[in-house]
């Protein structure tokens, strides 16, 4: 299955990018990474690189201490879900399995902060990491329940979901729309031909 690659890929690209935010020190090398809540302006106050650590799910949202391991737990059966669905659709058109294989490197990239970063970071047990955010895109600000709204912290894998889950979502609703083909009974087609 050569689309694993772009799941590899996908991974690959998440962990380099958190690991040169957040920083780290391993076999004698040290990057010091961004301090947690700096900001890197790149263009006007659309686009940033911010440092933040999300302790939940999506969007931030944060079910406490006590759930950490069962979301790190469900994220690991939904990629190992993923990974078994990927290999029966191996047929499927390429844009299928790319879509796939998006979200599966997605949530391999996110699962690896939940499972490891408090081990290899020093600040959590097994499976209850944070997971990196840094690309700050901001759309518009609207504050509302103590929330913003129009402003997202993502990272890579998050992307690369969304992007898969999109991209899935218009293959199907193509295939959907696509006007069924009207056959004619035999029955039909004899009683035609003898006229």
């Amino acid at each position: 299955m050569k689309i694993l690659f772009v799941t590899l890929i996908v991974v690959a690209l998440d962990q380099a990018a958190k690991l040169a935010v957040k920083g780290f020190s391993i076999f004698g090398i040290n990057h010091e990474g961004m301090a947690p809540g700096s900001k890197i302006h790149l263009f006007g106050q659309w686009l940033n690189i911010s440092f933040v650590e999300n302790p939940g799910i999506a969007l931030g949202i944060d079910f406490g201490p006590d759930y950490k391991m069962y979301i790190t737990v469900f994220t690991f059966l939904a990629a190992v879900g993923l990974f078994i669905y990927l290999y029966k659709v191996r047929t499927q058109t390429f844009f299928i399995r790319l879509s796939l294989a998006l979200i599966l490197g997605g949530a391999v990239g996110n699962l690896i902060d939940r499972a490891f970063y408090g081990l290899f970071y020093n600040y959590a047990p097994f499976l209850h990491g944070k997971v990196v955010d840094f690309i700050d895109v901001r759309f518009f600000n609207l504050f509302i329940f103590n929330r913003t709204i129009g402003t997202y912290i993502l990272n890579i894998a998050d992307i690369a979901v969304s992007s898969g889950v999109i991209l899935l979502l218009y293959l199907l609703s193509r295939q959907n729309n696509k006007p069924a083909l009207v056959v004619d009974e035999p029955d039909n087609i004899l009683a035609e031909n003898k006229e």
